[in-house]
């Protein structure tokens, strides 16, 4: 069982850049798959990246492919997603999830985070 706590979110402008960290407690972190997803209101949950156990592989929605990398450091039982050149679309309330696999499903996960907040204005 993994308990998952997000941190790093808040209040920037267009073009800036975010690093969102995710950590976990709880046994055999390296062997889930890990994945960020994101919700903004009025809207279903919204695929955003997701690598496997080792970090080999690794998708990207496409409204986030080229801007957006999830890594993870299981020596500190954390994944990570950085955003670059952010855009008000990227206005959301963040999760990390993880699961045995990877998905991008997210009814798939069954771990989730408490969320944390990202508001790009103009």
């Amino acid at each position: 069982q993994l308990q998952l706590v997000e941190s790093g979110g808040g209040m920037v402008q267009a073009g800036d850049s975010l690093r969102l960290s995710c950590v976990a407690s709880g046994r055999s972190f390296g062997a889930y798959g890990l994945a960020w997803f994101r919700q903004a209101p009025g809207n279903e949950r919204e695929f955003v990246a997701n690598m496997n156990w080792s970090g080999v592989i690794r998708n990207y929605a496409d409204s986030t492919k080229g801007r957006f990398t999830i890594s993870r450091d299981n020596n500190k039982n954390t994944v990570y997603l950085d955003m670059n050149d952010l855009t008000p679309e990227d206005t959301a309330q963040y999760y990390c999830a993880a699961v045995f696999g990877v998905f991008s499903d997210w009814h798939k996960y069954t771990y989730w985070g408490q969320g944390t907040q990202v508001t790009v204005s103009q």
